[in-house]
């Protein structure tokens, strides 16, 4: 249980300020060369392959992993520093951030010698790359109640189940699954499940691409169907799949991607009013406001990942706030583009300013719904800090 919301408080180092400045520098010059074009959720929406060999050329991908298995050996906040510069100007993400962002602490804490060799150095060259299997048709909140199953056989195991909402499965490598390996115990549902490595090219997977209303194609559905995984691709230990699963949310809820899905659209509404397209409005502070607690947030949780002290509950938290504010930017830049065209406002330079704001709001929109649902919705969210500060 913890006793508080939020980790001592981390104070950014001239180190940390400089490594900033560098990758601004870098994205300017991605920018500037029309390789890098801004825009919203980029770390589930844009793949770019060569992005993240360029970043991993730079040595800001894996940037966590040891020297010794193929990484730089640098800080959680190092990498927080550079995965908020990437994510604020809109950087195409997507290919390296599962595998970067959750994957590789999940190997280097659970995983067998030969695992890490196998993954860790290629996941730093930015050349593998890695999807989750968690969620299910009917399993999606409630985890426990997954019903793929792993049925063991002679030299591995045989996984039959069918995964849901696999962001990249259509390129990625691989993905960790969460399977029922022992009976279901109504009294401890928690207990009998186990994760596997599981190769996506392997006979009986089949992956069937989730086409959203806007007509892109991030998520999946995976089936698996008897699909053989050797013992050496057991991911931890048998029957601890969810105090694993649980530890890797640490990561996933509490990075800056959580707060900084939208930002590209207030960034780009400020320009805007800075260029009188758009008339000034008197919450902008507001805004700017949350977005400076949740950096602050987030760069704790970072320190605390560091020290190798737990921050489930603080994580949650950063989720919990941090996707509420990402949509009300959403929300907010919408209502006000209505209202300033019912109201006929025609800014003094505003062709493109409010074209370019239109572009990534119509993308903000269709983002919007699920901010609060990947990582665990907000209504289970609230249990997990409820429970974390010993209040159920």
């Amino acid at each position: 249980m913890s006793s508080t919301l939020a980790p001592p408080t981390t104070v950014a180092t001239e180190e940390m300020n400089a490594l900033r400045a560098e990758v601004r520098a870098f994205l300017a010059e991605e920018v500037d060369a029309g390789r890098l074009i801004p825009w919203i959720d980029t770390w589930l929406t844009r793949w770019d392959e060569d992005f993240t060999r360029r970043l991993a050329e730079r040595g800001w991908v894996g940037m966590t992993i040891p020297t010794e298995f193929g990484g730089r050996g640098r800080t959680h906040l190092e990498r927080f520093v550079v995965t908020e510069e990437l994510l604020a100007v809109g950087a195409p993400v997507a290919a390296h951030w599962v595998a970067d962002r959750q994957i590789a602490p999940s190997l280097l804490r659970y995983g067998t010698e030969e695992q890490k060799h196998e993954y860790l150095p290629r996941i730093a060259a930015g050349e593998c790359c890695f999807g989750i299997g968690m969620s299910e048709p009917d399993s999606g909140s409630d985890l426990a109640s997954v019903r793929t199953k792993g049925v063991q056989v002679d030299g591995g195991w045989r996984i039959t189940g069918t995964k849901v909402w696999t962001s990249g499965a259509q390129h990625a490598e691989a993905f960790i699954a969460l399977c029922r390996t022992e009976p279901l115990d109504t009294s401890h549902r928690h207990a009998g499940l186990s994760q596997f490595i599981v190769d996506l090219r392997s006979e009986g997977v089949t992956i069937r691409p989730i086409v959203s209303l806007s007509g892109d194609h991030h998520f999946n559905e995976v089936v698996l169907e008897d699909v053989f995984v050797a013992d050496s691709m057991v991911f931890g230990t048998l029957g601890n799949g969810w105090e694993q699963v649980n530890s890797e949310l640490a990561f996933e809820r509490s990075g800056p991607e959580r707060f900084l899905s939208s930002f590209r659209l207030f960034a780009a509404e400020i320009g805007a009013i800075s260029t009188g397209a758009l008339p000034e409005r008197s919450d902008l502070g507001r805004t700017v406001a949350r977005m400076a607690g949740l950096h602050n947030l987030s760069q704790n949780i970072a320190g605390a990942l560091q020290r190798g002290e737990p921050a489930d509950t603080p994580a949650a938290l950063v989720k919990l706030l941090g996707t509420a504010a990402e949509g009300d930017i959403v929300d907010t830049v919408s209502t006000r583009l209505g209202d300033e065209l019912a109201a006929g406002f025609a800014g003094t330079n505003g062709t493109a300013a409010v074209a370019e704001i239109h572009g990534l709001l119509r993308a903000g929109l269709h983002q919007r719904p699920g901010f609060t649902l990947r990582g665990g919705t907000n209504e289970i969210l609230r249990g997990v800090i409820a429970r974390g500060l010993g209040m159920r």
